[in-house]
C-alpha cells in the first residue's frame, strides 16, 4: 500500500521540495519541530531503510550531508541531528533537524506552524545554501 510519502513522491500531494536526486527526493517536514526540519527519502518505497540497496542507501546519505550544510547555513544550531525511526510512515526516511542540545530533538515536543508562504521561504533558504 503506498505511504503518504508516495503520493508526495508522484505529486498527487503537493510538498516544500529543497533538493532532489535522480533516487531521492528531500522536503520540508510539514509537523516541524524545528524551524528548517527536513525529511530525506528514497522515491523506491522502501520500509525499512537497511533494507535499501547499497547505491541508493549511499545516495540517501549524500543528499542527507548536503542538505544539513545548507540547515547549518541558515539556522543557528550546534549541530544538525539525524533520526531515522522509520515507525510512523512505512517508507525510509531521515529526518535533519536543527539542534542545540539533545532535548532539540525530542519528537514529543510541540510541532511548530509555519504559513505555505514561510515553508517556501524555509525550502528556498536551504536549497539555496547547499551550493
Amino acid at each position: 500500500m503506498p505511504s503518504i510519502f508516495s503520493k508526495i513522491i508522484s505529486g498527487e500531494i503537493p510538498c516544500y521540495k529543497v533538493a532532489e536526486t535522480p533516487n531521492c527526493i528531500a522536503f520540508l517536514d510539514i509537523y516541524p519541530i524545528a524551524r528548517a526540519h527536513t525529511l530525506v527519502i528514497p522515491k523506491k518505497e522502501v520500509d525499512y531503510i537497511f533494507d535499501l540497496e547499497e547505491p541508493i542507501y549511499n545516495e540517501l546519505f549524500l543528499l542527507a550531508k548536503r542538505i544539513a550544510v545548507g540547515i547549518e547555513k541558515i539556522e543557528k544550531c550546534a549541530r544538525v541531528g539525524i533520526a531515522v525511526v522509520g515507525l510512523e510512515v512505512p517508507h525510509a526516511h531521515i529526518h535533519l533537524i536543527p539542534i542545540n542540545n539533545v532535548y532539540d530533538i525530542d519528537f514529543r515536543k510541540p510541532k511548530l506552524k509555519f504559513t505555505p508562504e514561510e515553508f517556501s521561504a524555509i525550502a528556498s533558504e536551504i536549497t539555496a545554501a547547499m551550493y
